[in-house]
């Protein structure tokens, strides 16, 4: 099997921080947009606001997946670039 030879050189940290990344612009612009969790949560489809909380806030481990990215940028009417931009 073929290793990859970038894969060795992403650390946890980097993969980390660019979660928080996205977690901070999607509560920045749902912020912007006064929209609540709860909310963004039944919005997207998600009943469960515990579960978006920890997704935006990265507890547990959570965060959020593509399809919930592009489902947050839908409803925000945000380019889903803006996500993963430094703010």
């Amino acid at each position: 099997m073929k290793q990859n030879l970038y894969f060795d050189q992403i650390s946890i940290e980097e993969v980390e921080g660019f979660h928080q990344k996205i977690a901070t612009n999607i509560r920045k612009f749902r912020e912007e947009n006064k929209i609540t969790q709860h909310d963004m949560a039944l919005s997207m489809g998600i009943e469960s606001v515990a579960f978006y909380s920890n997704c935006e806030n990265l507890r547990y481990g959570k965060h959020f997946n593509i399809e919930h990215i592009f489902k947050i940028s839908r409803i925000l009417e945000v380019d889903i670039e803006e996500f993963f931009k430094n703010s």
